[in-house]
């Protein structure tokens, strides 16, 4: 039974990865070809639909590390997926006239996934990866993380006029709940938790470098 639960599990991470891979291949191609036909203006209604369907997509994986199917820690999965999540629904899709940094955003993200989408899922399939993308999976991050997280937080800052004059999201009061919430300081507050919050996960991210290249050296 355990074996047949063991098989199962890899069929089912290995279709997992390969469709977000997939889905992640979109939005680099569909990225790439309307900044070269269109401009960068364009980039974000080209990329919408899947950027959203990939990002979201990754929500699984922190039910994966809360019922043990992978082994990434929910402590380091949340916080990355989460603030990914908030700029695809919270920004991008909330505020669509945010697209200065979309282009950086988008390919900043879709190479770093379609290289740890393949990677994973490649050793779901057959038990390991080559020596050259582990190399990839574990150092493109140290350029195309601080590009992702410097688009993230442009497109917040460039967001908050446009947060502030539409007062979407905002509970006003009075109210029957007795409870007022504005977004624009919301976003301020996102802002805030980048500065401790990105450094932190840029030394964790190298911890695993280190660990994971030491690793394959003695193998």
């Amino acid at each position: 039974m355990a074996g047949f639960l063991s098989v199962l599990k890899r069929i089912y991470l290995t279709l997992y990865n390969w469709t977000v891979f997939t889905g992640w291949a979109q939005v680099l191609y569909f990225a790439v070809k309307t900044l070269k036909e269109s401009g960068h203006e364009h980039v974000y209604s080209a990329v919408e639909r899947p950027l959203q369907l990939a990002q979201t997509a990754a929500v699984m994986e922190i039910l994966h590390g809360l019922i043990g199917l992978v082994r990434s820690p929910v402590s380091a999965t949340l916080p990355q997926i989460g603030s990914r999540l908030y700029v695809t629904w919270g920004i991008l899709w909330s505020f669509p006239e945010t697209h200065v940094l979309v282009s950086s955003l988008v390919i900043s993200w879709s190479i770093t996934e379609i290289i740890r989408y393949s990677f994973f899922g490649l050793k779901e399939a057959f038990g390991s990866a080559p020596s050259w993308l582990l190399w990839l999976r574990y150092s493109t991050f140290l350029l195309l993380y601080p590009s992702g997280i410097t688009s993230e937080v442009g497109l917040i800052y460039t967001a908050l006029p446009f947060i502030k004059n539409s007062e979407k999201y905002c509970i006003r009061m009075p109210n029957k709940w007795n409870f007022s919430f504005d977004y624009f300081y919301a976003a301020i507050i996102a802002l805030g938790i980048y500065v401790p919050g990105s450094p932190h996960m840029y030394q964790y991210m190298l911890g695993q470098r280190k660990k994971a290249l030491s690793k394959s050296k003695k193998e």
